[in-house]
């Protein structure tokens, strides 16, 4: 038994702390609230008996003894890492991706068995949730995250380039005489609360003034705003590429012509630099990157949905 060998909770919430230089980061990271995490770090400081943080009311920072300490951790953190993946290799060519729930459950399931067809050798296991994944439980290979990138010391690589534009049933803009942007200010509107673009920004690139207080319907997913928009409860501004499957099925339609779409980068590749060795992560972002060079297209078939072009 290694006495000196402190409790691996507390390294792990020393190195989260020291990376992010914040306690809460670290809680969320780890799944913890803040006060476990200044409590782990505390025991840290005491079994070593050495102060490892300077504590001000809104910061952190290491000391000189925390910054060697933590250059050495994070060594062995990696090291521990690094023996994990390559005993996974072994486990039938075991893939592990983790992914944003609309991008997965919208555009990366209906492709699957595209992926199964050209790489029968790797098992693939798929999680979805909004929390980020923690690479340092060894247990996810790739992360599909939406939002700003801001990871640092990760790898990170753009999926594809979106088109934020407003998409409805054909019976709604029908019923509702849907012709020109100035019409969406007196029909209900659908609000995804996650979504990077929000109307908002969309009516500001058309000139228009717009009230945010005239939302209908919120919803905390993207998958949830489309489905509100097929049943014909309103409009929504989404992603013609989350939303290919409904656009292409007819199930909903592009209310104007497409290039009055806000073009954004919100879906991203990432995960530790050390990953990328991997044969089985490398197949699955050469795959997925491939079906992104159209993403509106891709194993879905069937007629690509054109802008709504009203009866005469």
């Amino acid at each position: 038994m290694r006495s000196s060998f402190p409790p691996l909770s507390c390294l792990l919430a020393f190195e989260a702390a020291a990376r992010r230089t914040s306690f809460s980061a670290a809680a969320l990271e780890l799944h913890l609230t803040p006060s476990a995490v200044s409590h782990q770090i505390a025991k840290l400081e005491q079994l070593l008996d050495v102060r490892l943080f300077e504590r001000s009311v809104r910061s952190i920072s290491l000391t000189d003894a925390g910054r060697e300490y933590m250059a050495r951790v994070s060594v062995a953190l990696d090291a521990i890492s690094a023996a994990t993946d390559n005993v996974r290799k072994g486990v039938r060519n075991a893939l592990h991706v983790h992914a944003a729930p609309s991008f997965a459950s919208l555009w990366l399931m209906p492709r699957l068995a595209d992926f199964a067809q050209a790489h029968p050798g790797i098992a693939l296991s798929l999680s979805s949730s909004v929390v980020h994944s923690d690479f340092s439980s060894g247990q996810v290979d790739i992360d599909i995250r939406y939002g700003i990138p801001n990871w640092p010391h990760l790898h990170v690589r753009s999926v594809f380039e979106e088109c934020i534009q407003p998409m409805a049933s054909r019976d709604f803009i029908e019923r509702h005489r849907l012709r020109t942007p100035e019409d969406l200010l007196h029909v209900p509107l659908i609000q995804s609360v996650v979504n990077v673009v929000q109307w908002g920004d969309w009516f500001r690139s058309r000139k228009i003034e717009f009230s945010a207080g005239q939302f209908a319907y919120r919803f905390d997913r993207t998958s949830m705003a489309l489905d509100a928009a097929v049943q014909g409860l309103g409009v929504a501004l989404d992603s013609s590429s989350i939303a290919a499957g409904h656009l292409h099925q007819g199930r909903l339609v592009k209310v104007f012509d497409p290039r009055w779409c806000l073009k954004v980068q919100a879906h991203f590749l990432v995960c530790p630099s050390r990953h990328l060795q991997r044969k089985e992560v490398a197949s699955f972002m050469e795959w997925l990157q491939e079906n992104a060079s159209d993403p509106e297209e891709g194993a879905l078939g069937g007629p690509k949905a054109a802008g709504y072009r009203p009866s005469r």
